[in-house]
This record gives structure tokens, sequence and C-alpha cells, in this order.
């Protein structure tokens, strides 16, 4: 008989002896392959397991929420995208020079070590290298050199005045070593108030936080009725997020779960390959815009929990923007769009869109699919693994797809996904966007005190949102089920840091 935890086994009698050490061995594998599951795990079933805990490379949402646990950094962002000490204070010494002092109380690696100046020096100096392939190479190309003044010290300087260059260095920290060593991405190193345990079999990761020793397993189950029942059956604590609206609804009805909402900063949209020669014509992008009816969406497949969009940041973001005009559902102006674009009844608009296996996303790409076959868009849909589908997106083999940018909170995002410099591997400019105006725009806006640079940004999305870069859709909610945990809060850009405070209860209920 097995049970959680404990694994029972009678022998009969006269059972020989020198088969014992096996069935001892036996009992260990067995005991190896229940571990994830021992009743003092915490599991937290995700859409999408980590792929890669290298901070430098990480650019999918699932790697860069991992590595927020795993990884401290110098500074971190709060909700209105400020900076706020981390590991580290700093001093402004000039727009162009940058003096940063190592907190004394600073957490060691997991190795015991202590993070060095050395180890911040290599750890940005690493992801400027271009051979490197960091995305976030582009955001901070315009540091000149760093120098290490002393254990606890370094200074950053830049080949351009940047008053917000702080906000730029929230990069998880990795030991020197590891870095020169390599492999980082499936053998992390770091500082965080997690420690990585190992690659569970089904892809996803065992985490042991350090301050307790409670043991985290992040769980990928794709299909979102799964990852219900796996909580209903008590086989998972949490779930966050990537579930219809009927399934929160129904998990709303159940005693002894609990249910948190909060609005978030997760911006979808619509992208599109600019280099082709049919989305290139701007008439189609907007023909497209028009035809999507993102109210109905957000209605029946969110149950209103997402509110609509118009650009990447919140408008209530230092650097947001208000006023923008939305691109409405409008089917007759989306037709007329398409025959000025020289399509109609008599020559049909073919497209490909490509999105994930989650069944959430798949479903809402037929909903799309409908409402573009409406007005003559005939929309051809393929689906596939997270791995393949975003190898694709990077790469730009696409005509359409949808993605989310999750966890933004700072203007980074226009220089990293909208500057001419930004396409991958270099930045995530994926439908080959070029503007000399925007671009002109982020390099003065990088440049600016904080008043004119909010203006410069709210100038940079006026323009990529008329330019059509994207189809604007909406901001996800953050929403979170849990059971036999407490603790657990929804961050307004989707973190799993509150799994620092998480804790179990005995009878299932918060």
């Amino acid at each position: 008989m097995v049970t959680r935890g404990s694994i029972w086994l009678t022998l009969p009698p006269g059972f020989n002896r020198h088969l014992r050490p096996f069935i001892g061995l036996l009992l260990g594998l067995l005991t190896s392959a229940c571990q994830d599951t021992q009743p003092h795990t915490i599991v937290f079933a995700v859409a999408t397991a980590p792929s890669v805990l290298d901070p430098r490379l990480a650019s999918d949402a699932s790697s860069e929420r991992t590595n927020a646990l795993l990884y401290d950094r110098l500074v971190t962002l709060d909700e209105k995208g400020s900076p706020q000490p981390a590991m580290a204070s700093w001093q402004a010494l000039s727009p162009r020079h940058y003096l940063i002092t190592l907190n004394p109380q600073r957490a060691t690696f997991w190795n015991g070590e202590k993070p060095t100046a050395i180890d911040v020096a290599e750890t940005y100096r690493s992801l400027l290298d271009p051979a490197a392939g960091s995305p976030h190479t582009g955001a901070l190309s315009h540091i000149e050199r760093i120098e290490v003044v002393s254990r606890d010290r370094l200074a950053f300087r830049l080949s351009r005045g940047d008053p917000q260059f702080i906000s730029r260095l929230t990069l998880g920290i990795a030991p020197a070593q590891a870095i020169r060593k390599g492999g980082l991405a499936r053998r992390p190193m770091g500082s965080g108030a997690f420690e990585f345990m190992r690659w569970r079999d089904d892809g996803g990761a065992l985490l042991l936080r350090r301050s307790d020793g409670q043991r985290i397993a992040l769980t990928p189950v794709s299909d979102p009725t799964m990852r219900t029942l796996k909580l209903l059956r008590g086989e998972a604590h949490l779930l966050q997020n990537d579930l219809p609206a009927e399934l929160f609804v129904y998990l709303d009805r159940q005693q002894d779960l609990q249910l948190q909402e909060r609005p978030g900063t997760t911006f979808a949209y619509i992208g599109f390959n600019l280099a082709d020669p049919v989305l290139s014509d701007r008439n189609v992008r907007a023909a497209i815009a028009h035809a999507i009816d993102r109210d109905a969406i957000i209605a029946h497949l969110f149950g209103a929990r997402a509110q609509k969009a118009e650009s990447v940041l919140r408008p209530e973001h230092w650097a947001g923007v208000t006023g923008l005009q939305g691109y409405d559902y409008d089917p007759a102006r989306a037709r007329a769009l398409l025959e000025r674009a020289g399509y109609g009844p008599e020559r049909p608009l073919d497209l490909g869109y490509k999105t994930s296996t989650d069944p959430f996303r798949v479903r809402i790409a037929h909903v799309f699919q409908s409402q573009l076959a409406e007005v003559g868009i005939r929309l051809k849909l393929a689906s596939y693994d997270w791995g393949t589908f975003f190898g694709d997106i990077r790469a730009g083999r696409f005509q359409l797809y949808s993605l989310a940018w999750v966890g933004v909170n700072t203007p980074d995002i226009f220089r990293y996904a909208f500057h001419s410099i930004s396409r991958p591997p270099g930045g995530a400019n994926r439908g080959g966007y070029a503007s000399a105006s925007v671009d002109r725009l982020i390099d003065a806006a990088e440049s600016a005190d904080p008043d004119r640079a909010a203006a410069l940004y709210a100038e940079v999305q006026r323009q990529v949102h008329k330019d059509l870069v994207y189809v604007p859709l909406w901001y996800e909610s953050n929403l979170v089920a849990s059971r036999g945990v407490r603790g657990y809060l929804p961050g307004h850009d989707g973190a799993y840091l509150s799994l620092s405070q998480v804790r179990m209860v005995d009878d299932g209920r918060q």
C-alpha cells in the first residue's frame, strides 16, 4: 500500500533476506519519484514551465518570474516604475556616472559566498557582448565601461546621459565564476529568496525557500481544466491566471477555495510581421483592428476580468499616456479599409495566425477567426507547443500572432519592443518596426529629466498607436485560486514573489 509521504510494504514469510537490499533500493527510488508531492511541498500549477533560468537570456514570462525568485537584483521597481534599493544603494555622480554600493546585509549565493562587485560587473559585462544574444542588450548598450572600485563598490560609466539609468538595473546577479563556466540556463546559481533544487520530470522546477526550507513545485499543466481538477483534488495548492471565465466562476462557488483578483499590467496584443507584403499595408492592419470586438471577448471569455488597453503601459504609469483613440469594433469600416487595400468578396484575404497550444489562447484565436471572417478575412490558425511557437515568433516566422507583455513596469519596454535596433536577438521588436522619429523620441526620452521623459514617451505611444504596430487588446487581471495555503497575493505584474510568504494550513481553508 502506498500513501502520500509514506510507503508500506508487507513481505511474505520466508522472503529471501538476500533480496531485502534490493527492496530498499526500490523504496528509495519510489520515494524519490514521489518526493515532489509530499505533504509539505506547495504545488503551484502553471500553464507554462520556466525554460531559461539565466536572467540575462530569459525572455518568456514564466522564466522571468521564476528568475525573480532565484536571483537578487541591485534594484526593484515599485508599481509606478520607480527604483527601490534591493542588493544595493546608488549615487548619481552625473547623468553619465553612477556609483553602486552593495548592501552589507545582502544575501549570499546558495554556495555560501556573498555577491561582490566583481559578480555584478561580470553579470552586466557579459550581456553587453552581442554574441551572448541577450534580449536586454539594447536597453543597456550605452554602458561604456564598468569599474570595480572595491569588493562592495562599482561604477557604471555611460556613453550618454541617462537620468533613468538606475531603473534599468533590475537584472538578476549571478556569480562571475558561474557566468564564465556557462550553463546557467539549466543550472542556475543565485542569491534570491529561493534555491533551485532540480528540474522535475514533467519539465517543471522544484525550489527551496531559503528562509524556512519550504519546497515549492512549479508544475506545468497546459490544459486549464486539468489545472482546475488538480486544485479540486488537492494535487495543487495554487493556480494563477490562464483560466477561462467559466472556470473561475465555478471555482468561486467552491466552499473550500479562495479566489483573489487584482487589476493587472499584462498587456495582450496581436502582432504583425511588418515585412510581410500584405501586412505592410496599414489599411489591412486597421481593418483587422476594427474587425475585432474586444468588448465581447472581455465580457464572455474573460468574464469582465480584463480592461481594454491602447498601449503597453497603463495610463496611470508615470510614463503612460491618456486620450488614445481606440480602434473600436466597426465591421463596416473594416470592409471599407480592405476594399481600399484591394480585397473584397471577389478577392478574399487569407492570413496565417500563430498561437500556443494553451486551450484558452486557442479559444480566443477561434473567436478572432470568426470575427475576421465576417469582414472577408480568412484566418488560418496554427497552434504549437510553447517552445516552437515562441521560437517562430523570435525568428520572424509569422504573419500574425498574439502574445502578452507580462510584468512591464518601466518605459524600457519602448526601446526593447519598438526601437529599430531591437530586433531579435538584441531585443523584442519582433515585427520589424522601423521609425526614425520613434527612434529619436526614445533616444531623447532616455536622456531627459523625468517630466520631459514622460512627455516624450507619451509621444512614442501615440506614434506607435497611430502606426498600428500592434492591435492593442486588453490588460488582463491577475487572478489566483488557492486551497490549503494562505498568504499568497497576486502582484500587479503577475509575478510569483508572494511565494516568499505563502504558508500551508491544515484545514484546507485560508
